[in-house]
């Protein structure tokens, strides 16, 4: 019987009865003795479900009674293969079990009996350990119930906080003018930037096909408010632009503005010449006639030029037409 009157989560304590080390005091009258610990036998112990499991010795030697009792120190580093419920990723939490026993066959061997437990040096990395318990499930085994959570500052820094403040900088580019095109493209920004972070943090998020944690819904649902508020500001930038009747509900084309900039260099690009019909002589035709393919060789830039000249010169034509 192998006794451990404490474990320190890495360390252990073991005690157990050699008859053939115990002497008589009488003869040699030490009540102690200090042995090297490769002279004497010593229990193998090792974690039933560990990947790898390794036992050092805590010292050299080990301390041995008169009455054969052996104090001993192990130190056991154990990868023990765990599921943790990762779902409420960063905020999980679980408990994962470390069985701890020795060689047995068939009732003949060693068995562990566990006297008290104490937890140092909880923390490592992004876990912490929060509780530890011996359970004894069954005869040949001795169970520690590891409670485990993870830290959820770094995630939530790393992970939820940019995503809120991106949905807040959203949410206050409403304040931003239609006009000018500088919401939507703000809009458009806040979009990619977005999806490029998700695209960086596809691998590096726990969970697989079939436990995908609720960080994973978090994100989908900020994507999609992204969306959706960058398809509301480019209605309302049409709306603001063409009214009510643009678009698709309109049953009539697009109105041509008058003030269109396009529309202006059309009509400046056409020549201002009007149909006049005479009843006058034939030399009046032909008079006009002259002065229209007078117009039609000027060049466009000199068209403003000829106008006005060309109006003058029909309001004379007209007058003397008409006092005539």
């Amino acid at each position: 019987m192998i006794n451990v009157p404490f474990i320190e989560y890495q360390t252990l304590a073991v005690v157990w009865r050699d008859p053939e080390l115990a002497w008589n005091t009488s003869i040699y009258k030490y009540n102690e003795v200090v042995l090297p610990v490769d002279k004497v036998w010593t229990p193998e112990i090792h974690v039933t479900n560990g990947i790898m499991t390794t036992m050092n010795h805590g010292s050299r030697d080990l301390l041995v009674t008169s009455n054969g009792t052996v104090m001993h120190s192990v130190i056991i580093n154990a990868e023990v293969n765990c599921e943790v419920n990762l779902f409420n990723y960063p905020f999980a939490a679980d408990e994962c079990p470390v069985a701890i026993q020795t060689w047995t066959h068939d009732g003949c061997g060693t068995e562990l009996e566990f006297d008290e437990l104490k937890m140092v040096d909880g923390t490592h990395g992004d876990w912490q350990t929060d509780s530890v318990a011996l359970q004894k499930k069954r005869d040949d085994r001795n169970y520690i119930m590891v409670g485990l959570s993870i830290k959820f500052t770094n995630p939530f820094i790393t992970l939820m906080l940019p995503s809120i403040l991106i949905i807040l900088a959203d949410a206050v580019s409403f304040s931003l003018p239609l006009g000018g095109g500088e919401r939507n493209s703000f809009k458009v920004t806040l979009v990619l930037s977005f999806t490029m972070f998700l695209i960086i943090l596809n691998d590096q998020l726990p969970g697989d096909s079939q436990c995908s944690p609720i960080i994973r819904i978090h994100f989908c649902i900020c994507l999609v408010l992204l969306v959706l508020s960058m398809l509301v500001s480019l209605v309302l930038t049409r709306v603001a632009k063409d009214g009510l009747n643009s678009g698709c509900c309109s049953k009539t084309p697009f109105p041509k503005k008058a003030g269109n900039k396009e529309n202006k260099e059309d009509e400046e690009a056409k020549p201002d010449i009007s149909v006049v019909q005479l009843n006058g002589p034939e030399e009046d035709r032909q008079m006009l006639r002259k002065v229209v393919k007078f117009l039609e060789a000027f060049d466009t830039k000199e068209q403003k030029m000829v106008k006005s000249f060309i109006a003058v010169s029909l309001v004379s034509y007209c007058t003397l037409f008409a006092f005539t």
